[in-house]
């Protein structure tokens, strides 16, 4: 695939009023969501919840894009067509989650490293065939004691520079995720901090590594405090401390930002992307690609009961409505009531 091949794949990632939903749940991870509507954890069960959102009417109005599991981008609808042709139907491209286990890093071993970069060649070349357009890799940054060691960030951020020339070689559009984990009693300060170091160090890995900025997607978190931090930043202040360490090591060469939630609630997410845009303009599309942020409605409302598929559906396309509003910081708190009536 050419570079402007990528590119074009890239930008309709990020085109206007559209976001990334991330349905790339382990089977471990998305277990853990089925446990908590009361639903087993089974093959079945899985296929059957993806393609409630996958069949969603209109919700490739506001998704340019899903990034399935590799269960998920095998397996089929109900009718028997293949899950990556359901996405296409509704203009959506198919993407695909690419690295594998979290491990303790050597040498530090309270911080993690993502591993999956043997065999990374041959599985993105499959993924092609399969009808990905795109891929994802996640690097987790941890804050213990509030602190991060330079070799947690440089480790990280070489990992995802040498998976990102990998899948543009395979003619695939690199998500590229370094995600802060919002995890301990860190203030905003260090997380902005932790934030910026990890960006600065990513974007010299990638153009170490030859990679072509203009067909990748930065899939960054927000510079929030800790979870369990006493102090609890408001919007404004995670608005302007996100927008502050983005526009300080994020070239403009990269076409889109799609922040990850992140553990936020559907609500705080929608309104964190809400408020970024309304400070623009900004160098980037500022987007999405949530989880939980956009799914956890459709869950409770499913339950895992066909005669709720309908319920579920609403809600999914409601909340991608939401941020497809934030898109462009036209989201109002009047516009959850107008819609939900």
């Amino acid at each position: 695939m050419t570079s402007s091949n990528l590119d074009a794949i890239a930008r309709k990632m990020v085109a206007a009023g559209k976001g990334i939903l991330a349905a790339d749940e382990s089977t471990g991870t998305i277990g853990k969501r089925l446990d908590g509507i009361g639903v087993s954890n089974s093959e079945d069960n899985r296929r059957a919840y993806r393609e409630l959102l996958f069949t969603t009417a209109g919700a490739g109005d506001f998704i340019s894009g899903v990034i399935l599991y590799d269960e998920t981008i095998r397996q089929n609808a109900s009718d028997g067509t293949p899950f990556t042709k359901v996405l296409e139907s509704q203009g959506t491209l198919p993407g695909i989650k690419v690295d594998q286990s979290v491990f303790p890093l050597a040498g530090a071993t309270d911080y993690p490293i993502t591993e999956g970069l043997d065999g990374l060649r041959g599985r993105c070349e499959e993924y092609a065939k399969l009808g990905a357009r795109f891929t994802k890799w996640r690097a987790v940054i941890k804050i213990v004691g509030g602190y991060t060691p330079d070799i947690a960030i440089e480790a990280n951020a070489h990992a995802l520079a040498r998976y990102a020339a990998i899948a543009q070689e395979a003619g695939l559009v690199p998500i590229v995720e370094p995600e802060v984990l919002m995890d301990g009693d860190h203030t905003i300060e260090v997380c902005q901090d932790v934030t910026e170091r990890t960006l600065a160090q990513v974007y010299e890995q990638l153009f170490r590594h030859n990679v072509r900025l203009e067909g990748t997607v930065l899939k960054p978190n927000m510079v929030v405090a800790g979870s369990t931090c006493p102090q609890q930043p408001g919007i404004d202040e995670v608005t302007d401390r996100t927008l502050e360490a983005l526009r300080r090591h994020v070239p403009g060469a990269v076409p889109g930002i799609a922040f990850l939630s992140g553990g936020q609630s559907e609500a705080e997410a929608t309104a964190h992307l809400n408020a970024m845009n309304a400070k623009g303009p900004n160098p980037w599309e500022l987007t999405f690609s949530y989880g939980r942020a956009l799914q956890q409605s459709a869950l409770q409302a499913w339950k895992g009961s066909a005669a709720n598929v309908a319920a579920a559906q609403r809600a999914f396309k409601h909340r991608a409505r939401m941020n497809s509003l934030a898109r462009t910081g036209a989201y109002t708190a009047q516009h959850e009531r107008e819609l939900a009536a």
